[in-house]
C-alpha cells in the first residue's frame, strides 16, 4: 500500500468515529485529507542539499543580510493543528551568501514537518550555519497556533515569538540591536 492509500485508510477510520463516511459531503474527505497531509509534511522528503541546490555564492560582503516576513505554515507535533506565521532570518556572511529564495525554501523544508516552533527556529539557524559557514545568524519566528486558538484555552489573539541567535547576535548587544532594529522590532 502506498503512502496516500495508507493515509486515506487512516483518515477514513478517524472520520468514522465522528461522522458518516458515506455522507455525500464526506465520502471523498479521507482521500483529500491524505493528499493534504502528504503536502503539508513534504519537508520530510527534502534534504538541505536538494533545497539549496548549489545556490551558494562567493562574496567579500561582511554586512548583515536579512530576509524578513517569510510566510510559514506548519503543524504542531502535539495536536497536528496548524501554526501560521512569519520567519525573519538574518546573517553576516563569512565568504559565502545563499541565494535569496533558498532562505525561504529552508524555512519551508523544516516548517513542512510536524514541529514545535522553538525547534523550528533553531533548525533554520543551524541549517543556515551549515550551508553558509556564517557564524552570526539570527532567526525570529512569530506565529499563531490553532491548538491555542481552537481548543484548550481558546485565545484568539495569542502569538508566540521565538528566536535563535548564534555568534555576535547572541554575544554582542549592539549587533543584536542592529538586527532587531532593521526588523523593526
Amino acid at each position: 500500500m502506498d503512502r496516500i492509500e495508507t493515509l486515506t485508510d487512516a483518515y477514513r477510520r478517524i472520520i468514522e468515529q465522528v461522522d458518516d463516511t458515506s455522507r455525500p459531503g464526506v465520502v471523498d474527505t479521507p482521500k483529500r485529507a491524505a493528499v493534504a497531509m502528504d503536502f503539508m509534511t513534504r519537508g520530510y522528503g527534502q534534504t538541505l542539499d536538494e533545497v539549496v541546490n548549489n545556490a551558494l555564492f562567493d562574496t567579500d560582503n561582511r554586512e548583515m543580510i536579512i530576509v524578513q516576513d517569510i510566510e510559514l505554515y506548519s503543524l504542531c507535533e502535539h495536536h497536528m493543528l496548524p501554526f501560521i506565521g512569519r520567519a525573519h532570518v538574518g546573517y553576516i556572511p563569512d565568504g559565502k551568501v545563499l541565494g535569496l529564495s533558498k532562505v525561504a525554501r529552508i524555512v519551508d523544508m523544516f516548517a513542512r514537518r510536524l514541529q514545535i516552533q522553538e525547534q523550528l527556529t533553531f533548525q533554520i539557524a543551524t541549517a543556515l550555519k551549515q550551508v553558509t559557514g556564517a557564524e552570526v545568524i539570527g532567526v525570529i519566528i512569530e506565529a499563531q497556533h490553532l491548538c491555542m486558538m481552537m481548543r484548550g484555552v481558546e485565545k484568539q489573539n495569542s502569538r508566540m515569538k521565538s528566536s535563535a541567535m548564534l555568534g555576535a547576535f547572541q554575544d554582542n548587544a549592539s549587533t543584536r540591536m542592529e538586527f532587531l532594529n532593521l526588523l523593526g522590532r
